[in-house]
Parts: structure tokens; C-alpha cells; sequence
């Protein structure tokens, strides 16, 4: 087809800008989860986005670990009844990076499937 080539290369190209727009620390899906669950600024506790995700305790404790590292989580430890208890927000750089990534794949979707 004439011109459909420089379609191909156009959609190439705004596939690529999108792929690059995305977070790749929320690509994962226990990550992406974690920020959807806080973002609209609430906090939960571990036992909470464990309970969500179905995740164990040492993989979950490492991708919030790593969302922490990136300064996307704030960690507030304390005690209740004597019992250790974490609760997580998401912080503005994380909600920041969160929109970015969803506007990313939206953008990704809409020049697709257009």
C-alpha cells in the first residue's frame, strides 16, 4: 500500500516514545498493584497489600524495598499492642512516577489500537 510504510515507521516510533515513558520499576505487577492500592492516598499495612497481592512475605518485603529505595514509598513503623506494625503511603514522587507510567500505557493503547 503507498504510504503505508511511513504509517509503520510513525507507529514504530510512538510505540518506542511510549515504551520509554514507562517506570520500569512498575512494570512488575506487585509494584504497579502496591501503587495503584495507595494512590489515593491512603495508607495500608503489610498484612493488608499481602492480603491484596497473595504475595509471601519475603517477595512482597522486597518490592516494597525496592519502592522505598526510589523514594515511591514512606514507611511509618510503630507498634500496636505491642506488635510491630508497618504502614505504607505512596509519596508524591512516587504518585509523580505513577501517573507518568499510566499515561505512558495509555498513550501506548491509544496509538495501537487507533
Amino acid at each position: 500500500m503507498p504510504g503505508s510504510d511511513r504509517i509503520e515507521e510513525h507507529l514504530r516510533a510512538a510505540v518506542r516514545a511510549r515504551l520509554e515513558a514507562l517506570d520500569r520499576l512498575l512494570e512488575h505487577r506487585v509494584r504497579l498493584t502496591v501503587a495503584v492500592l495507595l494512590a489515593p492516598g491512603r495508607q495500608l499495612s503489610f498484612a493488608a497489600l499481602k492480603g491484596v497481592t497473595g504475595e509471601s512475605d519475603g517477595s512482597l518485603g522486597a518490592h516494597l524495598k525496592r519502592l522505598s529505595e526510589a523514594g515511591y514509598l514512606a514507611i511509618e513503623r510503630g507498634f500496636v499492642a505491642g506488635r510491630p506494625l508497618s504502614r505504607y503511603a505512596l509519596t508524591p514522587r512516587g504518585l509523580a512516577a505513577l501517573e507518568r507510567h499510566l499515561d505512558a500505557l495509555e498513550g501506548l493503547l491509544t496509538e495501537t489500537l487507533a
